[in-house]
């Protein structure tokens, strides 16, 4: 049973929850811009949903950036849940035309695992090949890997979106954003969207930019390969407020949806909602969130990533539950995961995420208080 609200916070929270509520109140007193949503299930039962400040409502959907990975991984589990997809299997088994170049050995583990050194394609991609079902799969295809495949990981912050999307199409016979659609979105009632219908467009609200401090005056210098892996062809494109790409919802990173949308698909996957059961096998969540790559990430350059199947996974610099939890955050601070020890499925989203990006503090400290509140 939530509790309603009547303060700056809107919407309801479970009681054992009284300290979020009063850490979200403070932050909206204290920062006039801020707003976001933040929704929880606890076994499956919603525990917390609530909104706040002038950007967003309740209902309200907007672009979370890579949290939108979750539905490429959801829908990758479905098909290893039905034995229509085998991790260890090559990529090529699947999709002859993969195996170019060097990549003939490169199993789907390693290519969901961000080690099969494609995160961007040679010439590099452009923009309308991003924003289509094929046109990129087949231009990584026919790319030599930037690193020996497996030898090393690096973030396929993009391109993991084509890659998945074309594997999924060869084994079903349906585009990821339909498979996604017709077996998790609607039968789940996931308030996330692979391609934003005309219909709910009232609903939808922009990213606001992010705000650099006035005390950081140096420039934001990309590393070498993730400057290159980001540099797309044809005019930029901004993948959160471009209609074209929420129109099309890549599935890595212009998904459009709501916190309530987003801890919902977690918890119908792991815990099941509402007394319905989840739709995947306890084991089926353990292989999709078992660890595969942990250290040094090639094209972020930094020293402690870590992912599972798709997923990301928790690290001390990214502390967002304990060793079988998985999820996934955004560029600009939106945050989703669940962890199966506890039960927990969270979202988070933010008009206008914390400079310098990633997943928001105050996000962290959320998936914290739930695991507390509610971990036994």
């Amino acid at each position: 049973m939530l509790t309603p609200l009547t303060g700056p916070l809107q919407g309801g929270a479970d009681d054992r929850l009284g300290d979020t509520v009063a850490r979200f109140e403070a932050a909206l007193r204290n920062d006039p811009d801020y707003s976001f949503q933040a929704a929880a299930y606890a076994d499956g039962e919603c525990v917390l949903d609530v909104w706040g400040g002038p950007h967003l409502r309740g209902d309200s959907v907007m672009v979370p950036f890579s949290v939108t990975k979750n539905t490429i991984g959801f829908s990758i589990a479905l098909l290893i849940d039905r034995g229509e997809l085998d991790l260890d299997e090559r990529v090529a088994h699947y999709w002859p035309e993969f195996a170019a170049l060097g990549k003939q050995h490169v199993t789907v583990r390693m290519l969901l695992s961000h080690q099969a050194g494609l995160p961007q394609a040679e010439p590099p991609l452009s923009w309308d090949e991003l924003l289509d079902h094929h046109a990129a799969a087949e231009r990584l295809a026919g790319t030599r890997p930037f690193w020996y495949p497996g030898s090393a990981f690096g973030y396929h912050a993009i391109t993991i979106g084509n890659l998945a999307s074309e594997l999924v199409f060869r084994v079903t016979g349906r585009t990821l954003h339909d498979f996604y659609e017709d077996e998790i979105r609607r039968p789940y009632d996931v308030d996330f969207y692979l391609g934003l219908p005309p219909g709910l467009d009232a609903r939808r609200v922009p990213v606001q930019p992010m705000v650099q401090p006035v005390t950081q005056t140096d420039a934001r210098l990309l590393p070498p390969l993730l400057a290159r892996v980001m540099t797309f062809t044809g005019s930029s494109r901004d993948m959160a407020n471009d209609e074209r790409s929420w129109r099309f919802g890549h599935p890595a990173t212009s998904g459009t949806g709501s916190a309530r949308g987003i801890a919902r698909l977690f918890a119908a996957a792991v815990t099941g909602v509402e007394g319905a059961p989840a739709f995947l096998r306890a084991d089926t969540v353990s292989v999709v969130g078992q660890q595969q790559v942990r250290g040094f990430d090639e094209v972020l350059s930094q020293s402690d990533r870590a992912h599972s199947i798709v997923f990301q996974k928790p690290t001390p610099a990214l502390p967002f539950g304990g060793p079988r939890a998985f999820g996934h955050d955004g560029a600009q601070g939106a945050l989703g995961g669940v962890d199966p020890d506890t039960g927990v499925a969270y979202a988070y989203t933010v008009a206008r995420g914390p400079w310098p990006g990633g997943a928001d503090p105050r996000a962290l400290a959320l998936a914290a208080e739930l695991g507390v509140a509610f971990g036994g």
